[in-house]
């Protein structure tokens, strides 16, 4: 048995901000944005417009293109740092009500950037141990609300957007999800973070704090320059593939300059990486459901093509899986 992906959709806004927008009410250029990560615009959700609604816009566009309905789903597994409620209950949950999956099992993971990852090796185990038949993995994010406007070195990198992953448990060897390495660094949970409230003591509420990424710019592109290069090393190492052996290598689209380093130490042509950052900037747990979605729609995708799927970010976490698509 294995566990294949059946279907990739997203949700993108249809507000599009380029970089002269922010340029007008920041000290930045498009020029000097493009060239540090190669971004030129982001899209960002309507007032009004939560992060389920786009996750469930995502999976209503996945399921379609599945050609199964939210009954047949066991599980719905969604990856965000930007739920609809910071605590409980899961966006998942909210989620599962708006598509109409009643019943089924659904949950959060937060893993900062590397959350479509965790969230599919997840997904995929459980089917695998349960049995299952169907499930749904979704990246959502909404960091237009917690973003600083008035800090330029955050400003510029970071979109809204969803991606949905429909997956299932076929008789059908030799596809799918054939290998995940996941890990995590905690010594720099304090590089990239969400500030908040702090959580003083059991009676005495802190004073409001409107939440905000805050980010060593210089410490979170050294990791992901170094997980990126290990990663690859590694998934070498454990599945004893080579690189000529991938058609692409889909990274988490934080900045540009990221995968050009990854692509130099291993003498990866550029052609093979396959970024959409230009367009849609850093969408966190999103930003690879949203390439897969995009590779699809122009059919760059071809049936039994081997695929490379790298992610970092926040916790500092990190991660891999090889698909065989």
């Amino acid at each position: 048995m294995s566990v294949v992906l059946r279907s990739i959709a997203s949700y993108i806004p249809q507000n599009r901000v380029d970089n002269q927008a922010l340029a007008a009410t920041l000290d930045t250029s498009d020029e000097w944005i493009r060239s540090h990560t190669g971004i030129g615009a982001r899209h960002i959700a309507d007032d009004g417009v939560l992060t389920s609604d786009m996750a469930a816009e995502a999976a209503r566009a996945a399921l379609a293109k599945a050609k199964i309905t939210p009954h047949d789903l066991d599980l719905i597994v969604v990856a965000t740092a930007t739920p609809d409620y910071f605590g409980f209950p899961a966006t998942a949950c909210v989620v599962q009500e708006k598509i109409g999956a009643f019943g089924c099992t659904a949950f959060d993971v937060v893993a900062g950037c590397s959350g479509f990852l965790y969230a599919l090796d997840i997904a995929s185990s459980m089917l695998e141990a349960r049995h299952g038949r169907h499930a749904i993995v979704i990246g959502a994010e909404q960091l237009s609300r917690v973003t600083d406007w008035q800090d330029r070195s955050t400003a510029v990198l970071f979109g809204d957007g969803a991606g949905a992953a429909v997956i299932s448990r076929i008789d059908e060897g030799g596809r799918g999800c054939l290998a995940f390495m996941l890990g995590a660094d905690g010594g720099g949970a304090r590089d990239l973070y969400l500030e908040q409230a702090p959580r003083t003591s059991a009676y005495e509420r802190a004073t409001p704090i409107v939440p905000k990424i805050v980010m060593d710019g210089k410490k979170v592109y050294d990791f992901a320059v170094k997980s990126i290069t290990v990663l690859i090393e590694r998934i070498m190492h454990a599945t004893a593939y080579r690189l000529e052996d991938f058609s692409w290598i889909i990274p988490h689209q934080a900045n540009a300059r990221i995968i050009q380093a990854a692509g130099k130490r291993f003498g990866i042509p550029p052609e093979k990486f396959y970024l959409n950052i230009d367009e849609y900037a850093n969408t966190s747990s999103a930003s690879i459901p949203l390439a897969l979605a995009e590779m699809d729609a122009k059919g760059l995708l071809k049936p039994g093509d081997l695929i490379m799927l790298l992610g970092f970010g926040a916790g500092l976490t990190y991660g891999a899986a090889v698909i065989r698509w």
